[in-house]
C-alpha cells in the first residue's frame, strides 16, 4: 500500500498529471507485491550466512580499528561464541571470519555491498546488524572513535541517517540499564534519571502520550521478535541478543507504564 501511494505521488509529481499518478501507483503496487513475497528457503539460507559472515568480519574490524585488539575484545568475541553454541566448525569459521575483517585489505564497502544484496530487502534484519554490532561494540562500557566511524559507516550502507544512527546509540545505552529484569522485581522507587532511561530505550520523549509510547514498544517489540527474525533469515544462533532486547523493552515500557500510573 506505502508503495502505490508514494509511487503515485512521485508520478504525479514528475509528470503533473493523471497518467503519472496511474503509471507511479502501479509501479509503487509492484514494488509492494514484491516485498510482500514470502521468503524462500534459499532466500532465509542465503540471507542466515551473509548475516554471520557480515556480524563476525565487522567485529574483527570494529575490534582492531584502534590500530590493535586487545584481550577484552578477544574476550567479548569468545563470549559471544559460547552464547550461541557454536560447535566446532562454526566456531572456526566465525574466528577465520573475524582476523580477517581485522586485515589491513579488509573492505567494508564490499561486505556491506553482498549484505545488502542478500538481506537488503528485510529491514528487521539491517537494524539487528547494526544493533548487534553497536552492542557488542559497547560491551566494554565505550564507544571509542575509532568504533564509531566503523559503525557509521556501517549504518549509511544499511541507509540510516547521523539522527537514525544517533537515536540507535542513545536508546541501546539505555536499553543496557534495565538487564531484561521486569519493572516488577524492582524493589525501590525508580529515581528520575531511570525514568528517563526508559523513554530513552523506547525513542520515546515523556511529553508523548500513552497511545505514542505504546506504539513505540509495539513496534520495537515486534521488530526483536525471534520467530520473526527467523524467518527474515538471522542465524538461530544469533537471536539470543534479541531476546534480550526485548526483554530490557518490556522492563523499559513496565517501569515507564508504572510510573505514569502512580
Amino acid at each position: 500500500m506505502l508503495g502505490k501511494i508514494v509511487g503515485g505521488y512521485i508520478g504525479f509529481i514528475v509528470s503533473g498529471g493523471f497518467f503519472g499518478l496511474i503509471l507511479g501507483a502501479y509501479l509503487g503496487h509492484q514494488i509492494d507485491v514484491a516485498r510482500s513475497k514470502p521468503i524462500t528457503v534459499g532466500q532465509q539460507q542465503r540471507a542466515s550466512n551473509s548475516f554471520f559472515i557480515t556480524v563476525f568480519s565487522l567485529l574483527g574490524h570494529i575490534a582492531k580499528a584502534d590500530g590493535r585488539i586487545s584481550s577484552d575484545e578477544i574476550a567479548q568475541s569468545e563470549a559471544l561464541m559460547n552464547k550461541m553454541g557454536l560447535d566446532a566448525s562454526s566456531r572456526k569459521r566465525a574466528i577465520d571470519l573475524f582476523k580477517d575483517g581485522a586485515k589491513s585489505d579488509f573492505s567494508i564497502d564490499q561486505t556491506m555491498q553482498d549484505f545488502m544484496e542478500a538481506c537488503g530487502r528485510y529491514n528487521n534484519l539491517k537494524q539487528q546488524l547494526l544493533n548487534y554490532l553497536i552492542s557488542l561494540a559497547m560491551a566494554d562500557g565505550n564507544l571509542h572513535f575509532s568504533e564509531q566511524n566503523v559503525l557509521e559507516r556501517v549504518a549509511h550502507h544499511l541507509g540510516f541517517n547521523a539522527r537514525q544512527f544517533k537515536q540507535f546509540i542513545e536508546m541501546i545505552k539505555a536499553q543496557s540499564q534495565f538487564g531484561g529484569s521486569s519493572s516488577g522485581s524492582r524493589q525501590a522507587k525508580p529515581s528520575k534519571y531511570e525514568i528517563t532511561d526508559a523513554y530513552r530505550a523506547l525513542g520515546v520523549s515523556a511529553d508523548d502520550s500513552d497511545s505514542q509510547i505504546k506504539r513505540a514498544y509495539r513496534k520495537l517489540i515486534s521488530q526483536n521478535h525471534p520467530d520473526k527474525l527467523i524467518g527474515q533469515g538471522m542465524p538461530k544462533e544469533m537471536v539470543s541478543l534479541a531476546t534480550e532486547k526485548t526483554q530490557e523493552i518490556q522492563a523499559a515500557y513496565e517501569l515507564i507504564a508504572a510510573h505514569r500510573n502512580s
